[in-house]
């Protein structure tokens, strides 16, 4: 019997949640499920797709995702299972949540849910909780071995399942050029697309410092120079510092403060960051 993790825009102030465990109980009272978080920002499908490739490949293989931030539910669109590279299972909708799960960790293998099978039991007029009739369910009934993955439904091409339109970070002329991905809620970090790797030939060591420029589609909301650290520590309270963050990626931060809310920094392909090394300043 594997873990079933879940994941979900639903938010705790209903029963939303507890109505999801509760099918996955009703299918295998043994199982263990989990949370990854229910807090992603109502129809935020990047995010959840960003909280996946966050979290999933640290979990054992076969374990079984469940992710429902879902738009478009009720629509024509696909109820989707895949098979990862590294050997996990992710049920959710096919509208993009997978996004950063193809393109950086791969998919070995895709099947669409048939809700013939793979629906609970007298919720067939039911049209707008997939999440507990579908996905929570068909999750359930992987993870506790009731079905194999060959039974969830039909094999479609890897290459059909949705993608989120995604700008790749650049190195052109000594500035790095990328985009905010998501927040670090709780604290407020922002977390780019820029890899350690690219960030690496700036040539900034730590202690070293950055000029960082954050603009949007309509004008930049901050340009400043700042200190390459290892950690929070290394900055006085209220400093702004860049960091490598759990992802191996490029983050910017406030130490004990939150840099999204100091400048009112969102996230996504239209939030845009550039970096290059400071000019040495000589004062005679």
């Amino acid at each position: 019997m594997d873990p079933l993790i879940l994941q979900s825009d639903f938010g705790y102030a209903d029963g939303a949640v507890c109505a999801m465990y509760g099918v996955a109980q009703g299918v295998c009272p043994e199982l263990r499920v989990f949370d990854l978080t229910h807090d992603i920002p109502q129809y935020d499908i990047w995010e959840a797709s960003y909280r996946l490739i966050q979290t999933v490949s640290y979990w054992p293989e076969n374990s079984v995702f469940v992710s429902v931030v879902d738009p478009g539910v009720g629509s024509t669109r696909r109820s989707i299972a895949v098979k990862t590279a590294e050997g996990h299972y992710i049920i959710t909708p096919d509208n993009g949540t997978l996004t950063h799960i193809k393109r950086m960790c791969g998919i070995e293998e895709a099947r669409i849910i048939d809700e013939t099978v793979n629906r609970l039991a007298g919720s067939g007029e039911s049209y707008t909780f997939h999440g507990r009739d579908i996905y929570a369910y068909t999750g359930a009934r992987l993870a506790s071995g009731v079905i194999t993955f060959q039974q969830v439904g039909p094999q479609v091409p890897v290459e059909s399942v949705i993608e989120l339109p995604v700008i790749e970070a650049e190195f052109e002329n000594d500035v790095i050029t990328g985009t905010i991905d998501v927040l670090d809620v709780r604290f407020g970090s922002l977390w780019t697309n820029i890899p350690r790797e690219m960030f690496a030939r700036l040539g900034v060591s730590h202690g070293g410092r950055v000029e960082v420029s954050i603009a949007n589609d309509t004008r930049t909301l901050y340009k400043n120079i700042m200190v390459y650290a290892k950690s929070f520590a290394d900055v006085n309270v209220g400093e702004p510092l860049l960091y490598v963050n759990s992802l191996d990626c490029v983050a910017v931060a406030i130490n004990q403060g939150s840099f999204s809310k100091a400048y009112n920094i969102g996230t996504g392909i239209n939030w845009r960051i550039a970096l290059r090394k400071a000019p040495r300043i000589v004062y005679e």
